[in-house]
């Protein structure tokens, strides 16, 4: 970076670059505009940010993020107990629940396998799916995974990690475009796509 940027810019800017979907000029655009901000909105972004880490965990059933353990959606008696939506990331969930047609529970993965990223079936919390499939009385897993390469082969493992579980195995609808990540899908789409799920055999 230029020496004309003093160095404490010059780490905010490399900091803010590490976050998904900032580009270097994003970043350079976000700290100019905090020098030059108020210092009520550089103070409460700072509170925000302390308070989000120290404010919420992993629910501890289905593993979203939450400030309750467990989460309101799991704590919920009045939501089918009987059906599981497993999701790669908790923006995944959030996009579910926005269709208003889903009144199960989740199991939130944190990713999807990608050998590529060194990213394997242990890295995931596939092994707390299993139990707790094997553990309660789930009657149908809907593999909610993104269409695409990784969201495939996990959904295949998980598939035949639940093959002696007395489970029906389901997949959300193609009409979900490949290659597509689940949380920027309409709601019109997603819903179609719940709708028409297909078993997985």
């Amino acid at each position: 970076m230029s020496k004309a940027i003093p160095e404490p810019i010059t780490k905010l800017i490399q900091s803010l670059s590490r976050l998904p979907g900032i580009g270097p000029k994003t970043a350079s655009r976000l700290a100019y505009f905090m020098l030059r901000a108020p210092d009520d909105v550089v103070e409460n972004l700072v509170a925000a940010l302390q308070s989000v880490k120290a404010n919420t965990m992993f629910c501890s059933t289905c593993w979203n993020i939450t400030s309750s353990n467990p989460c309101p959606i799991c704590a919920d008696e009045e939501r089918d107990q009987r059906t599981l939506a497993v999701v790669e990331e908790p923006m995944d969930l959030l996009a579910i629940e926005r269709t208003g047609i889903y009144r199960g529970l989740y199991h939130v993965l944190h990713g999807s396998i990608s050998p590529v990223n060194g990213i394997g079936p242990d890295n995931l919390k596939i092994r707390e799916l299993v139990a707790r499939v094997t553990q309660h009385s789930i009657v149908e897993v809907i593999i909610a995974t993104n269409p695409g390469l990784e969201g495939d082969a996990t959904a295949m493992y998980i598939q035949r990690e639940l093959r002696l579980a007395p489970v029906k195995v389901t997949r959300l609808a193609r009409g979900l475009p490949s290659g597509g990540d689940i949380e920027y899908v309409d709601t019109v789409t997603l819903s179609r796509a719940l709708q028409g799920r297909n078993e997985l055999k």
